[in-house]
């Protein structure tokens, strides 16, 4: 399959089963909601060592949310119901609770309760308070610039991680423009976020490595510069490797996140230095998702 010049693999990303939760962040204005959320999902670009993966999945207008304040929809995932709880409670009590102004709700009606502001309440030292209103409960915690107002239970789903697609071009910035314009259009969808910096990962990992202490290592097979050290899938043109790795709360979003991120990579096509999109995979061993590229494309 050949798009615009652009080579398609006839490969498949590999992805997995994770619980996601959407939380919605409010606070006096957008700057000071994004600074929340920003550090809420900061350190979050994969499970393998930060414990989570999220991002901001976008920013709201007073008309959406539940105080009438300005907003961001966080995503957050993580491999099991028990890491997701512990995540939550340690980013939120350190990022939404310490930001001025800040409060904090469920963003999903449904799935799995996890506890909220049902923990995060005894930081006020008996002083906090309970309302509940049209069926929730909320949490008001006294803090130094007023309250701090949390809802008690949120809800987590299953979901999906590590949905990606490969980046080939001849020169490092063609393939980082290409990614750009890829992170823009798909941003604008919901449900889904890119987790990496910017959206975009250059240290693709491949399962294992040569030391014992190592789960994954680099992905000796995209990279340039080892083309005459090791099993290459790099011809002599291809100058540069990046990839884009996508978090839904469905299936379906992590694939309609996938098309229009490739889609727009297409558009660029040959002329713009763009030669292949590939995928990250482990034989199909690990991952309970599999999402083959020209299926998505066809």
């Amino acid at each position: 399959m050949i798009i615009n010049g652009v080579s398609i693999d006839d490969t498949f990303a590999e992805a997995f089963g994770m619980r996601g939760i959407r939380l919605i962040i409010t606070a006096y204005n957008e700057t000071w909601a994004l600074n929340s959320a920003n550090a809420m999902t900061g350190f979050a670009t994969s499970v393998i060592a930060c414990g989570a993966e999220a991002g901001i999945e976008r920013v709201l207008s007073p008309a959406e949310t539940p105080d009438g304040r300005p907003g961001v929809s966080v995503l957050l995932f993580a491999v099991s119901s028990k890491e997701l709880i512990k995540q939550i409670e340690r980013r939120v009590g350190q990022c939404v609770l310490t930001s001025p102004t800040s409060a904090i709700f469920a963003g999903l009606e449904e799935g799995d309760p996890v506890p909220l502001g049902k923990t995060l309440r005894f930081f006020g030292d008996g002083f906090q308070t309970s309302k509940q209103i049209a069926g929730k409960r909320y949490w008001r915690v006294p803090v130094m610039d007023g309250e701090f107002l949390v809802q008690d239970t949120a809800r987590m789903v299953k979901s999906v991680g590590g949905g990606n697609f490969l980046v080939l071009a001849d020169t490092q910035v063609q393939a980082l423009e290409a990614c750009e314009a890829a992170i823009r259009e798909m941003r604008k969808l919901t449900d889904v976020v890119m987790p990496f910096p910017g959206g975009v990962v250059r240290s693709g990992s491949k399962v294992g490595s040569k030391y014992k202490a190592l789960s994954a290592s680099t992905n000796d097979a995209f990279c340039p510069t080892l083309r005459g050290a090791t099993k290459s899938e790099l011809d002599e043109r291809i100058g540069a490797v990046l990839e884009i790795v996508i978090d839904g709360l469905t299936d379906a979003s992590v694939k309609k996140a996938m098309e229009v991120g490739m889609r727009e990579v297409c558009k660029i096509g040959a002329a713009g230095g763009i030669r292949r999109l590939s995928a990250g995979n482990y034989g199909g061993k690990l991952g309970q998702f599999q999402y083959h590229l020209r299926e998505i494309l066809k």
